[in-house]
């Protein structure tokens, strides 16, 4: 999944009505302003109540459903191997936001302020934020990814992380 791919999905869905926000490691490049790695997905939190147009909108771009573990997230893959990673989101009246999680009793918080503007190739798209990009990535054993991921918050925003 390169840039252009990621401007390309942001557009469909744009064009679509639907509301997305960049995560994972391509909204940590969003924050930080340039890739700087390569990434196997683009992951997207989205609101879920627009999922059927974000669902039609990729469908018709030729992705197919290929991981179902809704209602935490599930994954669209094209014919070509690129997957995008689909997060929905529920919600409230403040701009906050929920995400169901493995324990249904503590889903994933989004404050109003996380959803924030990066840049791919040098184009704003909307994203989460550092703080939030920290929250998640923390309660597990890091990849080497993970690891690189946050070494770029903390080379461009001088926040702590986890690892």
């Amino acid at each position: 999944m390169d840039a252009d791919d990621v401007l390309h999905v942001l557009d469909l869905l744009r064009r679509a009505g639907t509301e997305v926000w960049v995560g994972g490691g391509w909204g940590i490049d969003a924050l930080v302003g340039r890739q700087t790695r390569d990434h196997r997905d683009l992951d997207l939190m989205h609101r879920q109540e627009q999922e059927p147009a974000v669902v039609a909108a990729l469908a018709a771009a030729g992705f197919v459903e290929s991981l179902d573990w809704r209602p935490v997230r599930f994954v669209v893959t094209a014919p070509d191997g690129r997957e995008i990673d689909l997060h929905p989101l529920v919600f409230a009246e403040d701009g906050s936001a929920v995400q169901a999680s493995g324990e249904p009793e503590r889903p994933f918080g989004y404050p109003a302020s996380c959803f924030v503007t990066g840049t791919v190739g040098g184009t704003a798209v909307p994203c989460l934020s550092a703080e939030q990009q920290v929250y998640f990535h923390q309660g597990y054993e890091p990849s080497e990814r993970d690891r690189h991921d946050m070494a770029q918050l903390r080379r461009v925003f001088g926040i702590a992380t986890h690892f």
